[in-house]
């Protein structure tokens, strides 16, 4: 199957690591990658601070040039997703139907990395080893507002030698939340706080995530308290094959 890679900013400027198994993880299950170099920020930093006519002229880019063929868009990061996948209505509100038009057919085209996997490819084991106790965080963005729960948890049951841990409020948010965490930062980081205590209580060897901004808001707070739990975006869990490689 013929697919197009979208990046994330979070991805290739911070975790370049997560690009490259995302990528490596598509190519392994049979599909062939387009990566158009056009693409760029999907605005949602702008986009949720309210600024939305700034952010028009980098979404008409994204839409133009994700319409330069009709294959599936799939991004490994929830919080991008959605952000496009709300193109139409913010394209209405400022009164451009045609661009709404448009950026709807290519939002209809965008998929969560894990919900392809599972929900387009019909794969919920990939052939993955990794030997050891994780918690699994469910970022808002994936779980509320795409409705994404079950198909991560799904690909990491089927992990051989990992065993999935429960925490205390697993579904409560990181603290992140994009600009939250700038512009409410005492609130966001008794809420992180909060989050890192409940996965120390149950002593796991891994965190693992489907968004980076979770990711690094978590694993930096895990850091500063000189945890060892290690942070692993799920494309990079899903790439192992019995011990952990380089995933930075």
């Amino acid at each position: 199957m013929n697919v197009n890679f979208y990046v994330t900013c979070i991805a290739d400027v911070v975790k370049s690591g997560v690009a490259k198994n995302s990528v490596l993880l598509l190519e392994k299950l049979g599909c062939t990658i387009t990566f158009l170099e056009k693409q760029g920020c999907c605005g949602q930093p702008a986009l949720n601070s309210g600024y939305v006519k700034q952010a028009l002229p980098g979404m008409k880019n994204l839409v133009e040039t994700f319409e330069v063929n009709d294959y599936p868009i799939v991004a490994p990061a929830g919080s991008c997703v959605y952000a496009i996948k709300n193109y139409p209505e913010y394209f209405k509100r400022a009164g451009e139907a045609d661009w709404a038009t448009r950026a709807q057919k290519v939002a209809d085209r965008f998929c969560d990395l894990t919900d392809f996997i599972v929900n387009r490819l019909g794969i919920t084991n990939v052939g993955a080893k990794l030997p050891g106790k994780a918690v699994y965080h469910p970022s808002c963005s994936l779980s509320r507002k795409l409705g994404i729960v079950k198909e991560p948890i799904a690909l990491l049951e089927n992990v051989e030698g990992l065993e999935l841990l429960p925490i205390a409020n697993q579904q409560t948010c990181c603290g992140f939340g994009g600009t939250f965490s700038v512009k409410m930062a005492e609130i966001s980081g008794e809420m992180v706080k909060e989050k890192v205590e409940h996965i120390e209580e149950v002593q796991p060897q891994y965190l693992i995530g489907a968004d980076v901004s979770c990711l690094l808001n978590i694993g930096g707070r895990l850091a500063r308290e000189g945890s060892a739990v290690k942070v692993m975006h799920i494309a990079e869990v899903l790439m192992q094959q019995g011990e952990i490689k380089d995933v930075a």
